[in-house]
C-alpha cells in the first residue's frame, strides 16, 4: 500500500495570538512535526492542506486570504518544504480542490489524517465521500480542537467509521 500523510489546517490563526487559538495547539504542532519526520524517513508523501475563507461570503472570523493568520505555520513549512499545498474553502478537503488529483498522481491508497480542528476539517475529510476509496486512519494525538472534551467526542464519534491510531502506530 502507498500511504500519504494529510496535514490539515496547521495555520497561524489557531495558535496563541491568532484569531481562534485552540486547546493544545503547541503540543499538537510538535507531534505533527514528528509525524512529518517519520513520513519522510519512510518516503511517505506529505500533503499540506490550507483553509482559506471564501471571501464571497464576507469577512470570516479567521483564515482570511492574505492574512498572517491564514498562513501555514512556519514550522510545518520548514518540516515539509517540498510538500504540495492544497487550498480548500470547505471543511472537507476534497470538495472543489485538487486533493484527489494529487493523491492519484502519487498512487496513494491509504490516508493518514491529522490536523486542526478534530470535529470539523479533520473528520469531514476523513469521512468524505471521496475518501471512501482509501483506507483512512486518523492520527488521534496529532489533532486538536477548541477543547479537549470536544476533541475526544469527535474522535469517539468517528471511531465507528475508521481506524484511530497513535503517532507510534501510524508508520
Amino acid at each position: 500500500m502507498s500511504k500519504a500523510l494529510l496535514v490539515i489546517d496547521i495555520q497561524n490563526d489557531y495558535f496563541p495570538n491568532g484569531a481562534f487559538p485552540l486547546w493544545n495547539a503547541e503540543n499538537t504542532l510538535s507531534k505533527i512535526e514528528q509525524a512529518i519526520q517519520q513520513a519522510q524517513v519512510q518516503q511517505v508523501p506529505v500533503i499540506l492542506i490550507q483553509h482559506i475563507a471564501d471571501k464571497t461570503r464576507g469577512l470570516s472570523p479567521f483564515f482570511n486570504e492574505g492574512t498572517e493568520g491564514a498562513a501555514i505555520h512556519s514550522r510545518i513549512l520548514t518540516a515539509a518544504p517540498n510538500a504540495p499545498i492544497v487550498i480548500k474553502h470547505f471543511a472537507d478537503s476534497f470538495v472543489h480542490t485538487d486533493l484527489e488529483a494529487t493523491l492519484q498522481r502519487l498512487g496513494v491508497d491509504e490516508l493518514l489524517v491529522c490536523g486542526m480542528m478534530t470535529q470539523n476539517c479533520v473528520t469531514h475529510t476523513a469521512i468524505s465521500k471521496q475518501a471512501e476509496k482509501y483506507q483512512v486512519a486518523i492520527i488521534q494525538d496529532c489533532c486538536t480542537t477548541v477543547t479537549e472534551l470536544l476533541h475526544l467526542i469527535a474522535l469517539n464519534a468517528v471511531s465507528t467509521r475508521m481506524k484511530l491510531v497513535s503517532l507510534e502506530q501510524a508508520f
